[in-house]
């Protein structure tokens, strides 16, 4: 990794009242959040599923790319795509959501790509199996992670990188983390990576590196600028922070009725409604989402679909006698694990995690 101290600014937070900035613009511009009407899919369209690419998007021609796996092995090994797609094939349906979402609603702000809580998508993800290859080449036994490297290249705070990931060995070899080369049937787009990347099922979206080149055993934890610098929750600049692994528990509510075009308030015609959403989390399945129609003060339980694959959200509905008036909409998720989405997270300085309920403001009218 090269220093560019000229290129790239510390990280920092917004000053009190400061409005998003130009640089922030751009990076929303490049990327983008899932529409809450796309709630509606229990797979999320591949235009809709939310996008955060670090750098630019590599033109990678897919006949000849290939994939290396080096370091503490047996028997190195280069890899062609068609390699990989003669062996054995699965489909996993995944969530994955940005350790960045939400973001933008706290205070103070940490200044980086201003998500709100649209930052997921469902998809079904089709590859071979991480594991076996990793056997096949002969993991030294010295072993601990395994670093993944993309062909994207850039700078962020100052160093000049590809982006790497590492993850624990143990991790690594699950059964369900895949090689995916096609996305809801399809092969990769572009901006998802195409025409390889990692999926590992339950892990923030950090950890899915796209434009796959690279796959090195190594005897320590990754120190890489992703691993210890970048994707850790720490409270100040010195902090060492703990980095991020598993997704928190979250639910998300479809907006019902119809939107203000600039507030997105939604309007509603006042009788039964059913309201709906999705629901997850990377630690274990959902057992329980309730809705809040005041903020956070109130709570009614609202019923769970049948729950799908095991790291892909689960449906619920809850139906709503609506009368007139103004409304705050949101809902919080439980998982098997015991935890509880939180009504407002605790802040950190890169906004990491932040599963606070989300809030939809909704006025309910008469004809």
């Amino acid at each position: 990794m090269t220093t560019v101290d000229s290129v790239s600014k510390p990280s920092r937070l917004a000053e009190p009242d400061e409005g998003i900035s130009e640089e922030e613009l751009r990076l929303a511009g490049r990327n983008h959040s899932m529409p809450l009407e796309a709630l509606h899919y229990d797979v999320t369209p591949a235009g809709m599923h939310y996008l955060l690419t670090h750098y630019d998007i590599p033109a990678i021609v897919p006949d000849s790319h290939t994939l290396i796996f080096d370091g503490l092995v047996e028997r190195p090994m280069t890899v062609s795509l068609d390699d990989l797609k003669a062996r054995p094939r699965r489909t996993h349906h995944v969530t994955l959501e940005c350790a960045g979402n939400g973001r933008a609603l706290l205070q103070p702000r940490p200044v980086s790509q201003p998500w709100l809580s649209e930052a997921v998508g469902s998809a079904e993800w089709t590859g071979t199996p991480l594991a076996p290859i990793l056997r096949e080449v002969g993991i030294g036994s010295d072993a601990r992670d395994i670093v993944f490297t993309g062909a994207d290249h850039g700078v962020e705070k100052g160093v000049e990188q590809d982006y790497q990931r590492g993850l624990p060995l143990a991790e690594a070899l699950r059964d369900d983390v895949l090689l995916a080369y096609e996305m809801n049937g399809q092969p990769l787009l572009p901006q998802h990576g195409a025409p390889l990347r990692l999926v590992v099922p339950g892990w923030y979206g950090m950890a899915h590196v796209k434009w796959l080149t690279r796959v090195t055993v190594i005897d320590k934890e990754f120190d890489g600028y992703q691993n210890a610098i970048a994707y850790r929750v720490r409270q100040d600049a010195d902090d060492p922070g703990v980095p991020l692994t598993r997704i928190q528990p979250r639910a998300l509510v479809r907006p019902p009725g119809f939107p203000d075009f600039m507030s997105r308030t939604r309007v509603l015609r006042a009788g039964t409604t059913t309201v709906d959403g999705r629901a997850w989390s990377g630690h274990g399945p959902i057992t329980s989402v309730e809705v809040t129609l005041d903020g956070g003060e109130t709570w009614s339980p609202a019923e769970l679909q049948e729950q799908g694959q095991p790291y892909a959200w689960r449906g619920w509905r809850w139906s709503w006698d609506a009368q007139p008036g103004r409304y705050v909409l949101g809902a919080r998720a439980a998982d098997a694990t015991g935890r509880v989405q939180p009504v407002d997270a605790s802040w950190n300085r890169g906004g990491f995690a932040n599963n606070s309920v989300q809030r939809i403001q909704v006025a309910v009218v008469t004809d």
